[in-house]
């Protein structure tokens, strides 16, 4: 029993697997991070779990979209082999008496990527059978892709290897032949003492290793052989490392120069894989080259980065496409903003909004002198789940109301993923009005919009903008980086098959004549607090409250009207893609916006400051309650939330000591019930201004229901997560709100689709 443990414990797979533990922490840590990823462990909110168990390639999930993740895994597998090679081959001196050194290294340090392919498998075969339904057949096919890629990408290195690497018996037949000259000066590297190789001084023993044929074998001593010899057979490989470097770099950079075209799109977890080899290997290049001051090296690596990146032309900073960066930058002061957001002003956009309500009152009266009920949507932030329920809830109320919905809708607004698709509906709403045939109601709209757009994402976030986005394109007659922020537009784009390329300004004369509501976007600007107004009309109305334009010392204006203030740079001529991006943008996934300011502006997603459009609704309802109150039946407050309004509540008292103290901190994770605290304030506010009798809230919220988990927030949906976002409109609580809203519009029953 003894010796069979002592032949297990000093086998050269496990004798490998306790010298990375010891030596070799960060090649190790690389794996447990994409593991970790993988599983959605972490990064479970950004979805990036579904990068690696469902890859997307040319917008499918199929053999070939494995099997460039194959080949990429299987381009990792070996270069975390070589560089493991490169630093701890001497500790095993055996080695140097094999045949094929390297491949036989490679055999026996599998216990790694075999614990990692054994987690992978089982977590893709549960997610795609029990997310995305697919059958056994699809599943193997998708596992066979993986393979195929996998084993082509170990072969084809192979192959190299053999006419690259020698070993022991080339290298005593060749013996007059010197290493290359080259191979001396890119891999000096830390001195290795062989006097103490040879002799076998060395504090891992390894009894037996794995052969080609999985059969065990004693080791062989290697004192015999020349020292000269051995140096060279264990140094071969250090040129082959600085190649994999090299092609996975070049890779990276070329396949983010051909962002524009979907057939080098690749899976994003492949260019995963190919980062993860490239890191490997850059750790491996500075641990053998510095040995133990590696971790200073990195450090000071890190400041000189930071330092650099400080500069202009090391510092790419993403801009809004459509608006005039190069001459001129718009003045952001708060005498600014106070010039423009004077009584006068503010009287002149009024009357202006006034024009445009009065348009929509014709359009939503049924019969001559009635008093329409006006409707305000509210959508809520949370990526293409809350893109999918908007739409399912948008569709649906109108369809079963005949249209009368959307004709009595006077303004959207929310942010991030709701608005992108209450806006995707309101422009096939215009689409319509202009004469074409669409349906309003078709699903193809929802299948559209809940279309991948992570892979994409990450995939540009990998290949492009780690190294400085350098490519570019034109738009309004401006020039711009592409970047993240560029292919979010453009997938979007390709997604809705071109929804989304009209500008600001183009919305005009549609929301003039109320052929579709008024839509407020509103990202949060990160250097005040303040929430930006983005409308094709002016809204100086919506920068403070009503009884602070004659109170100005009193009370701060707390909102920009983006069309003043960049006026001169071409508000009107923005990307209305570019104004959604800016309320969507999530931190890291998407980049802030720059804008042409003094200071710079920069702008995120909107649901920092107003996540469920409550903020902007009340003050809308507020500054034209006299209005509102002489020309309509009241206002319906028709709230769309991919968020429940109510929650369980957590325990802070649980934990150790470390987790104790960083209780006070939780306060900042609980950012979205604190608005819902806050808007729950400003809707009372409300009643009493309209009067309980003129005024109600209509909620419907998506609910995964029992037995579901709820949908991430993230811009990739499973098959399971859109349909039960979809089934969630039939859930009681939803069907009672839909009750609700055809009592308060007077209709007396629920119109079959």
């Amino acid at each position: 029993m003894k010796k069979w443990i002592n032949d297990i414990f000093y086998s050269f797979p496990v004798q490998l697997l306790g010298l990375h533990c010891r030596n070799n922490l960060l090649l190790i840590f690389i794996w447990l991070l994409i593991m970790v990823l993988m599983t959605g462990t972490i990064g479970q909110v950004f979805g990036v779990k579904y990068l690696f168990l469902t890859p997307e390639y040319m917008g499918k999930v199929d053999f070939l979209s494995f099997f460039f993740l194959g080949l990429a895994f299987g381009g990792f597998f070996i270069t975390w082999n070589l560089t493991s090679y490169l630093l701890d081959a001497h500790l095993f001196p055996f080695l140097a008496s094999l045949a094929r050194p390297f491949t036989k290294f490679c055999l026996n340090n599998f216990i790694v990527p075999f614990a990692f392919l054994g987690v992978y498998f089982y977590s893709m075969v549960h997610f795609q059978s029990y997310s995305e339904f697919w059958e056994a057949g699809k599943i193997f096919y998708n596992c066979l892709g993986f393979l195929s890629g996998m084993t082509i990408m170990v072969l084809l290195t192979a192959l190299y290897f053999r006419y690259t690497n020698k070993d022991i018996i080339n290298f005593l037949k060749n013996r007059e032949n010197e290493s290359p000259k080259l191979f001396k000066k890119v891999a000096a590297g830390r001195t290795i003492d062989y006097e103490a190789i040879k002799s076998e001084k060395r504090n891992w023993r390894v009894d037996t290793y794995l052969t080609e044929a999985l059969k065990p074998r004693l080791v062989r001593s290697v004192q015999h052989y020349d020292l000269k010899i051995l140096k060279r057979v264990f140094r071969q490989n250090h040129l082959n490392a600085l190649i994999v470097q090299l092609f996975g770099l070049v890779l990276l950079i070329a396949l983010g120069y051909l962002i524009d075209e979907p057939y080098f799109r690749i899976p994003a977890a492949a260019n995963i894989f190919i980062l993860a080899s490239v890191l490997v290997a850059i750790i491996g290049a500075i641990t053998y080259w510095f040995d133990q001051w590696k971790f200073t090296v990195v450090i000071v690596i890190l400041i000189f980065v930071n330092y650099l990146t400080s500069f202009d032309a090391f510092n790419h900073k993403n801009k809004a496409y459509g608006l005039n960066y190069t001459q001129g930058m718009a003045e952001y002061s708060y005498q600014k903003l106070d010039s423009i957001s004077r009584s006068s002003i503010i009287e002149e956009d009024k009357k202006q909004t006034i024009r445009i309500l009065e348009n929509w009152k014709a359009k939503a009266q049924q019969s001559p002198g009635e008093k329409p009920k006006m409707i305000i949507f509210c959508v809520s932030g949370g990526g293409l789940k809350a893109a999918v329920w908007a739409m399912q809830v948008m569709q649906r109320t109108d369809s079963l109301t005949q249209g009368m919905v959307m004709d009595q809708t006077a303004l959207i607004t929310g942010a991030s993923g709701g608005m992108i698709g209450a806006s995707y509906l309101r422009e096939i709403y215009l689409q319509k009005a202009m004469g074409t045939d669409a349906n309003v109601y078709d699903r193809t709209y929802i299948d559209n919009i809940s279309k991948d757009m992570l892979n994409s994402i990450t995939f540009t976030i990998v290949s492009n903008d780690l190294f400085l986005p350098w490519t570019t394109f034109e738009a309004g007659g401006y020039t711009y980086k592409k970047d993240r922020g560029y292919i979010f537009e453009k997938q979007l784009n390709e997604n809705t098959n071109g929804a989304f390329t009209k500008t600001i300004g183009e919305y005009k004369t549609a929301e003039q004549e109320a052929l579709v509501p008024m839509l407020y976007v509103t990202p949060s600007i990160v250097n005040d607090g303040r929430r930006l107004i983005i409308s094709p009309h002016g809204v100086s109305f919506m920068t403070i409250t009503p009884i602070g334009v004659n109170k100005r010392e009193i009370l701060e204006i707390d909102a920009v009207d983006f069309g003043r203030v960049f006026k001169d740079q071409g508000a009107d001529e923005m990307l209305f893609s570019s104004a959604l991006r800016m309320n969507a943008t999530y931190p890291y996934i998407l980049p802030n916006v720059n804008l042409p300011s003094e200071p710079s502006l920069e702008v995120m997603d909107a649901g920092f400051r107003d996540n469920f459009g409550i903020n902007s609704a009340s003050r809308f309802i507020h500054v034209f309650k006299d209005w509102i109150k002489e020309n309509t039946s009241g206002v319906a407050l028709v709230q769309i939330s991919s968020l429940d309004k109510i929650e369980a509540i957590n325990s802070t008292g649980e934990g150790g000591i470390l987790e104790t103290m960083l209780n006070p901190l939780e306060i900042a994770g609980q950012i979205m019930n604190l608005q819902d605290y806050e808007h729950d304030n400003s809707l009372g506010f409300i009643y009493d201004l309209l009067g309980k009798e003129n005024f109600e809230i209509i909620r419907f919220i998506y609910h995964p229901g029992q037995n579901n988990e709820r949908a991430s927030l993230t811009f990739h949906l499973t098959q399971r997560e859109k349909e039960n976002i979809l089934n969630s409109f039939y859930l009681p609580k939803n069907q009672e709100s839909m009750r609700r809203l055809l009592e308060v519009m007077n209709l007396p029953k629920i119109v079959q689709d």
